[in-house]
């Protein structure tokens, strides 16, 4: 009797889900159907806004990137499509710094994750709609996206290069309080620590 009861109960449950399915495959089936007739429609077909076709840098209207060389992009990307090429710089003011030199993209191994663009801490980098990328050989699809030349480090003005030498002497100072306040401490330490003897 219980056997039955669960086969019909089953069965009841089966229909259920073949109707339900059959409701989205008829809804489905009356739909009108747009077809895209490209590329005879290249010049005034649009993508969606969302579609992801190729990474580029985000320049400004003076040729500026954002681009800090920090390396996030590459160390997050899944395959390997970023590459990275950075070097030291020596500011006018004396100190070091990290500037990209070049940023590569392969394109033919992007998975269009965006996990670069959304890990980017300066918003340097960003996907495009550009969708036609069609070449003969795999090596045309890797792109340096920084073809813009560098540009050099702006000359620091005279209150500039002050301030920095006077951050220099205060660290150079703190670094030399810190260390003879731990020499102090070691030395009272030490005395502590000896063993005192009776008079």
């Amino acid at each position: 009797m219980g056997s039955v009861k669960e086969y019909f109960s089953s069965l009841g449950t089966g229909i259920a889900s073949l109707l339900k399915g059959m409701k989205v495959t008829g809804k489905e089936f009356i739909t009108p159907k747009i077809t895209e007739c490209y590329p005879e429609n290249r010049q005034t077909h649009k993508p969606a806004p969302r579609f992801r076709a190729e990474l580029h840098f985000v320049y400004d209207a003076e040729g500026n990137h954002k681009c800090i060389a920090c390396g996030n992009c590459e160390r997050n990307c899944p395959n390997g499509t970023i590459t990275i090429e950075s070097k030291m710089v020596t500011t006018p003011a004396g100190t070091k710094k990290k500037k990209l030199d070049k940023y590569f993209y392969d394109l033919g191994s992007c998975t269009f994750c965006q996990l670069c663009v959304t890990n980017c801490p300066t918003d340097a980098i960003a996907f495009d709609n550009d969708f036609e990328q069609a070449v003969f050989t795999r090596s045309k699809l890797v792109k340096q996206l920084n073809y813009l030349p560098e540009k050099e480090e702006p000359e620091p003005t005279p209150e500039e290069l002050a301030r920095a030498a006077a951050e220099r002497e205060a660290k150079i100072a703190a670094a030399k309080a810190k260390a003879a306040a731990a020499k102090a401490a070691k030395e009272a330490a030490a005395a502590d620590a000896a063993p005192k003897t009776e008079e």
